[in-house]
């Protein structure tokens, strides 16, 4: 279960997206913004088994894409042929291993700054409105360097 805190917030952010408020749209969000494990629709489920028993993947699916549609969450590729999901309250952009999948958040004293320059010099070059945005770096995360002879674990 998500903290109070969490739980406040939550219906805030649904509130101030004119959402309306749902006991799965709440859960779902809490799990969201409590969890920075980019999990799939079937994490999700399990993850939320005790609360909502008897949630199914497809009402997970349509809050999520409610979510994605009104920019709270971005889905993201991680090259296995599944969906995950992150909340997206602050800026972050993501690293995606290339060979196991995995997915980490990164940000950086200052990135909100690169993050608005860049689309400033984007809506400059294309002409383009700009609303919003979403980075991600592909590479070998640190532990399969090491597992691939790239690396030493020192």
């Amino acid at each position: 279960m998500a903290s109070n805190a969490v739980m406040e917030e939550t219906l805030q952010v649904l509130k101030d997206h004119k959402l309306r408020v749902t006991p799965q749209r709440h859960i779902i969000l809490a799990y969201l913004v409590s969890h920075h494990n980019h999990p799939t629709v079937e994490t999700i489920r399990d993850g939320l088994g005790k609360e909502l028993p008897n949630i199914g993947s497809s009402t997970i699916y349509n809050t999520l894409n409610t979510f994605v549609d009104h920019h709270l969450v971005v889905e993201l590729q991680n090259g296995d042929g599944s969906t995950h999901y992150d909340y997206f309250g602050s800026p972050h952009y993501h690293a995606i291993c290339t060979n196991c999948g995995r997915i980490v958040d990164v940000t950086y004293p200052g990135f909100s700054d690169t993050e608005k320059n860049l689309e400033n010099k984007t809506a400059e070059i294309s002409g383009y409105m700009i609303s919003g945005n979403h980075m991600e770096v592909y590479g070998l995360c640190p532990e399969c360097q090491i597992k691939l002879g790239i690396k030493n674990d020192k």
